[in-house]
């Protein structure tokens, strides 16, 4: 055992952290991170963690930067406070979209995190469903990569009885295909790829052809996350042009930014499944809407790694 295991908690998404604390058997670590009307931020854990194996909890949630920042200074008072080994736990990694340099004179912001993280004091992070998984390589630490495959494929099943016989797994692009083809295999469904070209910063994508066949099926359509929509609202039009019978989105991210809600609410689409990475406040919330728990994943993740076991055998829960 790598020193006693303490997990803590920032601002950003206290309820998947306290789930996470409880399916692991431990309770959260008490800290306080206060704000000062000049908006810089204080970090004072209340607990001692000399010598113990810290854990810190803080997905990227609304707002972003000041929940960075809030993880920065979390690991940056840990490692001063003696802790034996800090982990980053960011089930939605900050910056994850911005991966690579595909405009003039603009940041690989996702790099920048990664190294703000180590500079911190971080021993290694820990994610999940990174838009790519290139991005395990920004890092000069340990990355462990958790998926959230299985979880989403057992989500369908549930809210179709388990007979999805009559269904297709639909990716939303062709860069998404090869991840979305694990979920046409763990659910033995054939697989269709949207052709989505972006021209802008929008966040809006057109589709206009569809390789494979969808007319007659329930199409489930499998993604990394949903932001404002505009991509999978344009998926779910694309399909329902070309006569699905039904449509199922299912997406591990839930962002929801912007008009979301009211784009999706107005939609083919039946049924919109994201995880807990994200916290969805209630005013984001309907009846389209179902969220699952990672809870369990991140708890065995912690407690695997905390006992120094090999966690290989949850990526095999794809």
């Amino acid at each position: 055992m790598i020193g006693s295991l303490m997990i803590f908690a920032g601002n950003a998404n206290r309820p998947l952290a306290e789930s996470i604390a409880k399916e692991a058997g431990v309770e959260l670590g008490k800290v306080d991170i206060m704000k000062f009307s000049n908006e810089n931020i204080k970090v004072a854990y209340k607990d001692s963690v000399r010598g113990k194996d810290v854990f810190i909890i803080q997905p990227s949630c609304s707002p972003v930067n000041r929940g960075l920042m809030e993880l920065l200074i979390m690991i940056h008072a840990a490692r001063h406070a003696s802790a034996m080994r800090v982990t980053a736990v960011t089930p939605y990694y900050p910056y994850v979209r911005s991966d690579k340099k595909d405009e003039k004179r603009i940041s690989i912001t996702a790099k920048l995190v990664a190294d703000l993280l180590e500079a911190a004091g971080a021993d290694r992070v820990m994610a999940m469903n990174l838009h790519s998984p290139q991005i395990q390589g920004f890092f000069n630490i340990p990355c462990d990569h958790l998926l959230a495959g299985k979880i989403l494929c057992d989500a369908c099943l549930k809210f179709n009885d388990g007979d999805v016989s009559d269904g297709v797994v639909v990716a939303p692009d062709a860069g998404s295909a090869k991840h979305a083809g694990h979920y046409a295999k763990r659910l033995g469904l054939p697989l269709a790829i949207l052709d989505k070209r972006r021209t802008d910063d929008s966040e809006t994508a057109h589709m206009d052809n569809i390789i494979g066949d969808v007319k007659g099926k329930r199409a489930f359509i499998f993604d990394d996350e949903v932001a404002s929509g505009g991509s999978l609202i344009e998926a779910a039009s694309t399909l329902q042009k070309n006569k699905v019978k039904s449509i199922q989105a299912y997406c591990v991210h839930g962002v929801l930014s912007g008009n979301a809600k009211e784009r999706i609410v107005n939609s083919p689409i039946e049924k919109l499944v994201v995880t807990d990475t994200v916290f969805v406040p209630e005013e984001k919330k309907h009846n389209k809407l179902e969220i699952v728990s990672v809870a369990d994943l991140f708890a065995n993740a912690i407690m695997y790694t905390n006992s120094d076991r090999s966690i290989s055998g949850l990526y095999d829960r794809f």
